[in-house]
């Protein structure tokens, strides 16, 4: 069937195309003849634009109209947005929110940190190397360095 259609539609075209232009016979024309009929197939083609632009202003005219008539039907559905309400300050609340005490306050950010105490490292004293040289030299020092690992 879709077939069937497609085909009723292209002989559809031919038919019109046929019967708005005329096949042309330029055989044997002079060129006087020649200019004339371009002059008739220019204003041809003025009309044919003419009617296709008409066409496009009432398609798109269509269009508009279709999503109005939309926008309509949902508004009668009932999903329309709600409408905001403005609300009415006067001077005294406007003045009251940029003097207000509470927000000239400087923020104390480190008044509610918890306090950390911080553990000194433990530093070896430097000493010279050389007493510790001759301190743990002979059988004496590796006894205290044993008994140091343990």
């Amino acid at each position: 069937m879709l077939v069937a259609e497609s085909q009723e539609k292209e002989l559809e075209k031919e038919r019109v195309v046929n019967e708005s232009v005329p096949p042309l016979k330029l055989s044997g024309l002079s060129a006087q003849e020649l200019q004339e009929l371009c002059k008739d197939l220019h204003k041809k083609l003025d009309v044919a634009d003419e009617t296709r632009y008409d066409m496009q202003i009432k398609v798109n005219k269509n269009e508009h109209e279709i999503v109005s008539l939309k926008q309509k039907i949902i508004e009668l559905k009932g999903m329309k947005k709600p409408s905001l309400k403005r609300v009415k300050k006067t001077t005294d609340d406007m003045l009251g929110a940029c003097t207000d005490a509470t927000k000239l306050k400087k923020a104390d950010f480190k008044a509610n940190l918890k306090t950390v105490k911080k553990e000194d490292d433990k530093k070896e004293e430097v000493t010279d190397w050389r007493k510790n040289v001759e301190a743990l030299s002979g059988m004496e020092g590796r006894k205290k360095l044993f008994n140091a690992g343990q």
